[in-house]
């Protein structure tokens, strides 16, 4: 049997991301790029907290072997205070796109027990599949709740395919 070191059809990859924050009244809740209406408790966070593009950045550069988020835009620099995390995405998918990649899908999880997101779950896929240039159906998004394990709290996990640029 014969081996061949060429990949025989595009080389893909796979990336994780993970972002947790703490919620709080008087702080606002951003999932996905869309503020979420009526949200008695918001994110506490350096940046605007949004912990579905938060995570969808990371997943894109674990996937590329970049770091994380916390590499790019650290939350020990005021510059960054308060930063629509759309930006960070922005710049993220630019700098895989510079390494030679493009995302093809995402799989996210958010964990949170209130307010119930089922409703704006086509919205946050929309949002998230615009920013990367991605159909809604290219992005799946799930809810959980952590069963009154942590209230006060919204997690996400991602998983992100990528694939090789094509010249």
């Amino acid at each position: 049997m014969v081996f061949s070191s060429e990949p025989i059809g595009p080389v893909v990859r796979v990336g994780y991301g993970e972002d947790a924050h703490r919620l709080a009244a008087g702080h606002s809740l951003i999932l996905g790029g869309i503020a979420v209406p009526d949200a008695a408790l918001g994110t506490v966070a350096h940046s605007d907290g949004d912990a579905v593009l938060h995570a969808v950045a990371d997943a894109l550069l674990s996937g590329v072997a970049l770091g994380d988020i916390g590499d790019y835009f650290p939350d020990t620099d005021p510059l960054w205070a308060g930063l629509d995390s759309r930006a960070i995405l922005g710049r993220v998918l630019e700098l895989v796109r510079e390494r030679g990649y493009t995302p093809v899908n995402i799989a996210l999880v958010v964990t949170m027990d209130k307010p119930r997101l089922g409703p704006l779950r086509a919205q946050i896929a929309r949002n998230v599949a615009a920013l990367l240039g991605l159909s809604e159906s290219e992005v799946g998004v799930s809810f959980k709740t952590s069963e009154g394990l942590a209230p006060a709290h919204v997690q996400t996990r991602v998983t992100a395919l990528l694939t090789q640029l094509q010249d």
